[in-house]
């Protein structure tokens, strides 16, 4: 049975559309907004003026164009507030400062062992990453407003189990634990899939997009899910684990303790098990997992490297295929570091591969490129569920009270419009 949204859940949703609206366009009138978002003048104008009150927005000049008064044009004020954005991956942590306007302000990456040798090391690694994009960005602690923390594995609401495989992201509960505290700002989590969703409706490619699937390359690969708008987190939030459905029957060992999955032959791990395969000798396979995809990229006219990538596209294609039929998405975008440095060697197989394979019609006229965000998708996307935890009615209260100024109560639910738009955050 679906649950009916309260008022003030709507009411949120619609803030959190004109925050994206405004942020994504960089200035934008009321009326402009209304169309943009769906929803009514007066609820524009309602949440402006709240936004507003918050800090959040602020006049960027008048319009005079055509007749009548001029226009006041609104903008985002970046130093309405900051937020942390958090990657943190198997083989590095990066943490990025934005401003309230989503723009980098500071960042820095600490590189962290492949085997996560200890919790204590690697929570250590991510706070001196925080403490080192705070000083580049010129933020203290108590200017961040929101944290998003991405963490791999495949992550639960459930305390009890949090997360499940493979095995070294058995310890990303105690990790959370052990980092909370320490993080300048009230913390979100969400596994990297969901956060790269978040990253491409706000500034990607599934941006106006009601389906969307947005498949992250690494050394594990998932599928970031929209759909009508919304990133699909599941009963448990684990959805998107794509890289861990069958590819082929009984086949390659995964990490994930099963054969089989896809992860085993488009994750980097696969991809050097394939070079192995075509020449077990190769010069590559002596390097880590990023000098290993940067040599693939420099050698693509390499006989072995070239076969390599050969059967990495037509694997990839057929796996996306399996996608493409239950979802029949709009579009669907290649992102991560692999993606990024592979994509357009991989591509024109993969499209090749994945129209043999789907359903008729399915792909007809799916959109299928690299992602246009290609630097920090999983910590803008972090930043982003930060600030849309912040814009919630209760968060913006407590923040209207706490600035300087004369009192301004929060405003009771307003109409819901016919056309308001689904929250982005689960």
């Amino acid at each position: 049975m679906t649950r009916t949204r309260s008022s003030s859940e709507i009411r949120d949703a619609s803030r959190r559309e004109i925050v994206r609206a405004l942020v994504v366009q960089g200035t934008a009138t009321r009326t402009e907004l209304a169309h943009t978002t769906g929803l009514s003048a007066a609820t524009v104008s309602n949440l402006v003026a709240e936004l507003r009150e918050a800090g959040f927005i602020a006049d960027a000049g008048t319009d005079s164009a055509g007749t009548g008064r001029p226009t006041t044009v609104l903008r985002i004020d970046g130093e309405g507030g900051s937020f942390l954005g958090i990657d943190l991956a198997e083989t590095y942590v990066r943490a990025v400062v934005f401003d309230a306007a989503v723009t980098e302000i500071g960042a820095a990456n600490v590189e962290i062992d492949e085997e996560w040798v200890s919790v204590d090391s690697v929570a250590d690694a991510l706070l001196r990453a925080v403490d080192l994009a705070l000083e580049r960005g010129g933020r203290a602690p108590s200017d961040i407003l929101g944290v998003g923390l991405g963490l791999p594995g495949l992550l639960s609401t459930d305390r009890a189990g949090t997360v499940a495989t493979p095995g070294w992201a058995a310890h990303v509960g105690r990790l959370e634990d052990r980092v909370r505290p320490r993080l300048p700002g009230p913390l979100v989590t969400a596994n990297p899939l969901q956060a790269v969703g978040h990253s491409e409706i706000w500034f990607g490619a599934a941006r106006g997009r009601s389906s969307a699937v947005v498949v992250n390359l690494g050394t594990g690969v998932g599928a970031g899910i929209i759909v009508e708008g919304r990133v699909l987190r599941g009963a448990t939030h684990t959805a998107g684990e794509w890289g861990h459905t069958v590819l082929e029957l009984d086949g390659r060992a995964c990490r994930c303790g099963r054969r089989g999955c896809v992860e085993a032959y488009v994750g980097v791990p696969g991809i050097r098990h394939t070079l192995s395969e075509v020449d077990p000798d190769h010069a590559l396979l002596q390097l880590h997992q990023r000098e290993f995809i940067e040599g693939l990229r420099d050698a693509v006219g390499d006989p072995p490297v070239a076969e390599t990538l050969a059967r990495t596209a037509r694997y990839l294609g057929i796996a996306l295929s399996d996608i493409v039929a239950v979802l029949n998405p709009e579009v669907m975008t290649l992102t991560g570091w692999t993606a990024w440095a592979l994509g357009d060697a991989l591509l024109p197989a993969a499209r090749i591969a994945l129209a043999e394979r789907a359903p008729e019609l399915t792909a007809a006229r799916l959109d299928l490129g690299v992602s246009p965000v290609q630097v920090n998708s999983v910590a803008t996307g972090m930043a982003v569920l930060a600030f849309e935890n912040h814009l919630d009615s209760s968060a913006l209260a407590r923040r209207a009270r706490s600035r300087p100024g004369p009192r301004v109560d929060p405003p009771g639910p307003s109409p819901t419009p016919s056309s308001a738009p689904q929250p982005v955050a689960g």
